[in-house]
């Protein structure tokens, strides 16, 4: 508790020092100065005495648990008078560095007949993880507005940052409803799905292979089998923390765009009634959940994962795969979110892709880089530039290079800027579940 001079006693202070001027034409008036002084201060000094103290009120911080990253997470500090007392004045919420917040200070006034008020504002953590906010501060003015009583009411909480889950919840939807109904509209192929889903009577174009004879006899009409992908088959999310993934993309982690696409590839797949698993590894293991179904494993999923952070050194994609895949034999579809840039590392993944070949079917998701390919096509001007094109058009080929090996070896490669990262994971996960390749 501490008082702090408002503007306005400043403003009297030093309208007391005018006559201070006229002391060096007069000398009587440096008399007058004083006097003018004396009586700010010991107006401020009864402000103070009167101004309302943070036990006459109750001051609470209204926020969710868990927050979601790169987005406004709403806050709200609700200020009560306990005894009625009215009160005006500035309230503080203590923010750490880095997110942003807009309107984390703001005045109030507390009035009849409520004598309450509500400071919302928004709150934007920049990546996942753990989130502390601190005490909140008051400056409670007194009834003449010159001094302000500035006290700390004891607020610390410690919250939970987790990847956007509002957008992780629309766009996987809209994903999966946009895929069903093109499958809908469109007439089903023998090889988009192989589990029997119902009978229908035969459409011009339908093709003569899905005929059901015996149902054709017993109904005296063609009909034809409609197929459906199917279910309950496991996928592996499997999450490279190693020091590829440390590095900055359109403003965030590659790990961050890497954590955001699984858990949308996870929310589409628990969707379609799949078993979604998770491993994250750099040298070791950091999480690792076993495939699961159902709804709820969702948000076991995002605890997992929500603390990542990237290690510099070196990944080991064996000692994961090994441990995800010890006693988990089922044919299972392994999504492997890294970075392809390094030759000697990538020959690691490349051997260890085709060694899940053929049990697993291996797909392997990795970021474009756009700034590095346009700076690989671009025209020099100058000796750096060219130096900068020659170093980005080698790292592009050992890209090509290495996703031509990775296809060869049976595995899937999927490449594409954050924009469009998460879309382009989920979207290859649907064409693999509509032509059956699982």
């Amino acid at each position: 508790m501490r008082p702090v001079p408002t503007p306005l006693a400043v403003a009297l202070f030093a309208g007391g020092m005018l006559p201070a001027v006229l002391a060096i034409l007069f000398p009587e008036a440096v008399f007058f100065a004083a006097a003018v002084d004396l009586a700010v201060l010991a107006l401020c000094a009864v402000d103070f005495a009167l101004a309302p103290t943070a036990s006459q009120l109750r001051v609470t911080r209204k926020v969710e648990p868990v927050l979601s990253s790169g987005a406004p997470n709403a806050v709200v500090l609700v200020l009560e008078s306990l005894a009625g007392v009215a009160a005006r004045g500035e309230v503080r919420d203590s923010v750490p560095p880095g997110p942003s917040a807009e309107g984390h200070r703001q005045r109030f006034r507390l009035e009849a007949p409520s004598y309450q008020a509500k400071v919302r504002y928004r709150l934007v953590p920049p990546s996942r993880g753990d989130l502390a906010l601190g005490d909140i501060y008051l400056r409670l003015l007194g009834p003449l507005g010159l001094c302000a009583r500035q006290e700390r009411v004891p607020a610390a909480a410690h919250l939970k940052v987790y990847p956007d889950l509002t957008a992780l919840t629309r766009e996987a939807l809209e994903l999966a409803r946009a895929a069903q109904g093109a499958s809908d509209r469109s007439i089903r192929r023998p090889a988009e799905g192989r589990e029997f889903e119902s009978l229908r009577e035969y459409r011009e174009g339908d093709d003569s292979r899905t005929i059901d004879w015996k149902a054709s006899a017993r109904k005296a009409k063609l009909m034809v089998r409609v197929h459906q992908p199917e279910r309950h088959q496991p996928v592996m999310l499997m999450l490279d923390c190693g020091r590829h993934m440390a590095g900055r993309v359109a403003g965030r982690r590659k790990l961050d765009h890497a954590v955001d696409a699984a858990l949308r590839l996870a929310k589409v797949s628990l969707d379609r009634g799949d078993l979604v698993g998770v491993v994250a590894f750099s040298t070791e293991v950091l999480a690792m959940l076993p495939p699961r179904k159902g709804r709820e494993h969702l948000r076991s999923l995002t605890e997992a994962l929500y603390r990542l952070e990237a290690a510099l050194e070196e990944s080991d994609y064996g000692g994961a795969m090994d441990l995800a895949f010890g006693r988990h034999h089922k044919r299972s579809l392994v999504a492997i979110f890294t970075d392809l840039m390094d030759p000697e590392t990538s020959s690691q993944l490349v051997n260890r892709a085709r060694r899940l070949r053929p049990r697993h079917l291996p797909l392997v998701v990795s970021l474009l880089d756009e700034d590095l390919e346009s700076c690989a096509t671009a025209e020099p001007t100058d000796v750096h530039q060219a130096y900068r094109r020659q170093a980005a058009a080698r790292l592009e080929e050992e890209y090509r290079l290495t996703a031509a090996q990775l296809r060869n070896s049976g595995a899937l490669v999927v490449r594409a800027p954050p924009s469009a990262f998460s879309a382009a994971a989920v979207n290859e996960y649907l064409r693999v579940k509509a032509h059956g390749l699982l």
